[in-house]
């Protein structure tokens, strides 16, 4: 079969690739893919505006007639700004199965106030919170609660959201700049202040079937993935601004059986029924951020796709048919789906272009010597790079240039955590482009982020 892919990161990337990997898959469409999934086997990029018959066609349907015009037999949407737009709504509504929430379940991301009131409303263990439309009002409470403390823009933000205040200032300010000088646009307009957590961080990927309309009485389920943990902070130590993740790991050396089961009976399963009671048609994955406390794992968030770079980390750690999987989230046959995964350890570090998160330049060509990346058996998911179509080179020897501030991710995995953090970083050496900066401590003890 063939299968539409809707996104152009590093996580796409991956997805793609294990799709790839399945005998199920003829083709994979990816639009409008990178310079990853351009190369990448049984893969093509295709772009928006090289379509010539969605003249006259607009928003998510354009889409929908892509997956018509491609025979496209399944999709598999990225991103969440598609999903918080409806395009799994459209997707469905022309007979094209859909691996990604409608717009109803995007909303948990798409607004933090929402997703905060449901999970109240479902006794997911979370953080304490107030929402707030009046600058004044959020000022009184900040006064009140004193720091530290989180603001957080109600709206999809791109990751810039979020502030960790450590003082009361440093709270007023971020209520100031996000409400009044909008910085985050209309995202900013509603702020959730909530209580600052202390503890350490994870992230916890997970395929979700609930199908209202299926009626299949007990079969709508969620099944984690392995745990997964972020590093945000752009240089060593944790130290210096957050990014878009500096690199992953999976599954976290530090995180014990017992935190994950408390986390699959205080987050997990409230989840799964608040999506049931609500009636929600979720069928996709959810990511689910958590703060292992001293009281126990909380919720921090859910993001209502896959994470990145967590994703980058997670698949290839995967002994089964990710196509299949997906199949199964669609057609609610997940249940019964057997998941198994590979006894390794796998480490992402991410390079990204010289001043991110600030400016950077782009078309920067990167040099891959693919002799060092197979000898350390890694595998390089592509992020914010394309192929430079001005560049007079053949079919085989395509030249990458960087066209965004994280560039690419290097997976490898190893029988121990060492043996995986040792052949990652083993293959970083054989990358190369003008401004390249990695973190040489994506996983190791005192890398992780900690409140």
């Amino acid at each position: 079969m063939k299968i539409l892919v809707v996104g152009s990161g590093g996580r796409e990337h991956a997805i793609a690739w294990k799709l790839s990997q399945s005998s199920m898959v003829d083709e994979v469409v990816c639009v409008p893919g990178n310079g990853g999934t351009a190369v990448e086997n049984k893969c093509r990029n295709l772009e928006i505006t090289d379509c010539t018959y969605l003249s006259g066609i607009s928003g998510n349907n354009r889409y929908a007639e892509i997956a018509k015009h491609e025979n496209c037999e399944l999709a598999v949407i990225g991103p969440e700004n598609p999903l918080a737009e409806g395009i799994s709504d459209a997707l469905w509504q022309n007979g094209i199965p859909t691996v990604g929430p409608k717009k109803q379940g995007a909303m948990l991301e798409a607004s933090k106030d929402l997703s905060k009131e449901f999970m109240q409303k479902y006794g997911v263990a979370c953080a304490e919170s107030r929402t707030f439309t009046d600058k004044n009002e959020a000022f009184n409470y900040i006064e009140e609660k004193g720091a530290p403390i989180v603001i957080k823009a109600d709206g999809l933000a791109a990751g810039k959201g979020v502030v960790v205040a450590k003082t009361k200032d440093e709270a007023l300010n971020a209520v100031k700049d996000l409400m009044e000088e909008g910085k985050v646009g209309e995202a900013g307009k509603k702020l959730v202040i909530e209580e600052y957590l202390r503890g350490v961080e994870i992230s916890v990927l997970a395929a979700v079937s609930v199908t209202p309309e299926l009626e299949k009485e007990g079969k709508d389920c969620i099944i984690p993935f392995v745990s997964a943990r972020d590093h945000k902070r752009l240089n060593d130590g944790a130290r210096g601004p957050n990014t878009g993740g500096m690199g992953a790991v999976a599954p976290v050396p530090d995180v014990t059986e017992e935190q994950m089961k408390m986390f699959e009976e205080r987050i997990l399963q409230p989840t799964l029924k608040g999506l049931i009671d609500e009636k929600m048609d979720y069928r996709g994955f959810i990511f689910f951020g958590v703060m292992l406390t001293k009281d126990g794992p909380k919720c921090l968030e859910y993001n209502v796709r896959l994470g990145d770079p967590e994703t980058q980390a997670v698949l290839p750690l995967m002994d089964f048919d990710f196509a299949a999987l997906c199949k199964a989230i669609t057609d609610g046959s997940l249940s019964s789906f057997q998941m198994n995964w590979k006894k390794a350890f796998s480490v992402s570090p991410v390079a990204v272009s010289g001043g991110y998160p600030g400016s950077y330049k782009k078309g920067m060509e990167i040099k891959i010597n693919n002799e060092i990346v197979e000898e350390a058996k890694a595998k390089v998911f592509i992020a914010g790079a394309i192929i430079n179509r001005r560049a007079s080179c053949d079919e085989d020897s395509k030249q990458l240039i960087t066209s965004g501030g994280r560039v690419l991710a290097c997976n490898a995995l190893g029988k121990t955590f060492d043996e995986a953090w040792q052949n990652a970083y083993k293959a970083m050496k054989g990358i190369a482009f003008k401004g390249m900066f990695y973190r040489q401590d994506i996983g190791l003890p005192g890398a992780a982020e900690s409140n």
